[in-house]
């Protein structure tokens, strides 16, 4: 998959979440060349059961399937996981305890404790070796969303969790927790934004970012960030259809 090329190139990687339930949207982003997408199960209407269809849309089309679960729990984790999702990403991580849950959840022993069941797609239903699919899964994503205060000022002693690949901020979040709510360009935001970009870099740790703008993505960009979530499937259906209806009409 050209996510895990450009990953090892340290090259940067785009993608959408999508809140949809059809799989023919995530196949056609696929197509159109997005290297991941984030199939939303904290805040979109999708269930595990309907997601294993997303995601074999996702590899069909050759993107990366990511799945947002709604809980830090071993059940939601290794649920994403059993179905097939190549990454995991975790909301509402405040503290270094619930990293190493998160890691605990995501991985199995030595690295962690996660639920133990060969009869599942990711194992194609028992087919593939054993320890050939324990090897491998222990080598799936784990992204952690930091959001709100505590995350942020106990920033340094989450990213010394091992297992951790991408530290996933958004930019709104951020910018509430300093004191600037909405103004997601303010030099203070843009402070910390380096200051993650660079601590995660020196901890061999990716950085992440959501945005919804084209010049914003641009900037996290120039300023190193590798795993930047584009909008939303529907906002993008949405925007696009607002110009072509406004180029037809005007």
């Amino acid at each position: 998959m050209r996510f895990l090329e450009k990953i090892k190139k340290g090259e940067s990687v785009l993608g959408p979440f999508s809140k949809t339930s059809d799989p023919s949207m995530i196949e056609a982003m696929g197509y159109a060349g997005f290297d991941f997408i984030i199939i939303d199960l904290e805040h979109g209407p999708n269930t595990v059961l309907n997601a294993q269809n997303l995601i074999r849309a996702a590899e069909v089309s050759g993107t990366f399937p990511v799945i947002r679960v709604a809980d830090n729990t071993a059940t939601d984790i290794g649920k994403a996981l059993d179905i097939g999702a190549k990454g995991v990403q975790v909301p509402q991580i405040t503290t270094a305890e619930e990293a190493r849950a998160a890691v605990s959840h995501a991985k199995f022993s030595p690295l962690g404790m996660r639920g133990v069941c060969r009869f599942v797609r990711a194992a194609e239903f028992s087919n593939k070796d054993r320890f050939a699919y324990f090897q491998e899964a222990n080598g799936q994503f784990l992204i952690l969303q930091l959001e709100g205060q505590e995350a942020i000022a106990n920033f340094e002693d989450i990213i010394s969790v091992e297992g951790i690949d991408v530290i996933f901020l958004g930019p709104y979040d951020l910018s509430q927790a300093l004191g600037v709510s909405g103004q997601i360009n303010h030099p203070l935001v843009l402070e910390k934004m380096q200051y993650v970009i660079e601590k995660c870099k020196s901890k061999n740790i990716k950085s992440g970012v959501f945005t919804d703008k084209i010049q914003d993505a641009k900037r996290w960009l120039d300023l190193g960030v590798d795993y930047i979530s584009f909008s939303v499937d529907v906002g993008i259906i949405q925007e696009a259809s607002k110009t072509i209806i406004h180029q037809l009409s005007t």
